[in-house]
């Protein structure tokens, strides 16, 4: 029960967080909402993905759940993808991973910034991975929402 509350309050906080991101980089008014609820859900998924898989794999799970949501919101908001793509992938950016890498640089300690390194460079890989699977996929898949949406 408690890890429920947890996640419901992480999913609200990422939901805040991301709004802000939205609004801080000029998304237009009204996709507000759903960069937001992009941003959120990319952070659900990470969350209950790494309850079982790697931080690697989970990642690159909520990547290719957020590409594909955010392809499928700009058909169906007739907006560029990039607009939720960018929130959507906002809370799963390694930025940790790549502060700490430096400190222990900075620090000498060249094992410790090494292993941190290799784990950042395997996230942005991931990261990177899943939006080249998702946005290789032909427009004609998405388009199917499109006409759902009309009907």
């Amino acid at each position: 029960m408690d890890f429920i509350i947890t996640l419901a309050i992480e999913f609200i906080i990422a939901v805040v967080a991301t709004l802000a991101f939205a609004i801080l980089y000029n998304v237009p008014r009204e996709q507000w909402i759903f960069g937001g609820l992009t941003g959120a859900i990319s952070w659900l998924v990470y969350r209950l993905a790494s309850i079982k898989l790697s931080l690697v794999i989970a990642t690159f799970l909520a990547t290719l759940v957020v590409v594909f949501i955010a392809r499928t919101f700009a058909v169906t908001r007739k907006t560029p993808v990039i607009i939720f793509l960018v929130c959507g992938i906002f809370p799963l950016v390694p930025g940790v991973g790549i502060y700490y890498t430096a400190y222990y640089f900075i620090m000498s300690d060249f094992a410790l910034a090494g292993a941190k390194g290799t784990e950042t460079l395997k996230l942005a890989l991931a990261i990177a991975l899943g939006i080249i699977c998702i946005l290789s996929l032909p427009q004609k898949l998405f388009l199917l929402f499109e006409r759902k949406n009309k009907q």
